[in-house]
C-alpha cells in the first residue's frame, strides 16, 4: 500500500503549469555573489548580500571529482609548485606582430 501512496505523491499536480518556464532564468554565477530578501511576519524585509570571501576558489565539477576537499587540492598544488621549482626557467621571446602596411595604389 505504501508504494501506491508514494507513486501518487511523486506525480505532478495538474494545477502546476510549467509550459512557459525558462530553464536557468535566474541563474547567476556564484562568484559574482548573490542577494537574499527575507520578508518577516511584521512586514519588514531583511536584505543580505553574500560574496565569496577573499581566497575562495571554486572548482569545476570535473575537477571536484578528483579533489573532494581543500586538503587534497592544497597537496596537489604543493606538488606542482615543487615540480615547477625544479624546472629550468624558460623565457620565450615574445614576437610582436609587425604592423600591417597598406600599399598605396597607383592613381
Amino acid at each position: 500500500m505504501k508504494t501506491n501512496k508514494k507513486k501518487k505523491n511523486e506525480e505532478m499536480r495538474s494545477e502546476y503549469d510549467f509550459s512557459k518556464a525558462e530553464r536557468g532564468k535566474f541563474y547567476r554565477p556564484l562568484s559574482k555573489g548573490y542577494t537574499t530578501h527575507v520578508k518577516k511576519a511584521d512586514g519588514t524585509v531583511v536584505v543580505n548580500h553574500y560574496t565569496l570571501s577573499e581566497g575562495t576558489v571554486l572548482l569545476a565539477p570535473d575537477v571536484l571529482e578528483y579533489f573532494p576537499d581543500s586538503e587534497s587540492v592544497n597537496e596537489a598544488l604543493r606538488s606542482l609548485i615543487k615540480l615547477m621549482d625544479k624546472m629550468p626557467a624558460r623565457k620565450y621571446k615574445q614576437h610582436k606582430p609587425s604592423a600591417f602596411q597598406v600599399a598605396e595604389g597607383k592613381r
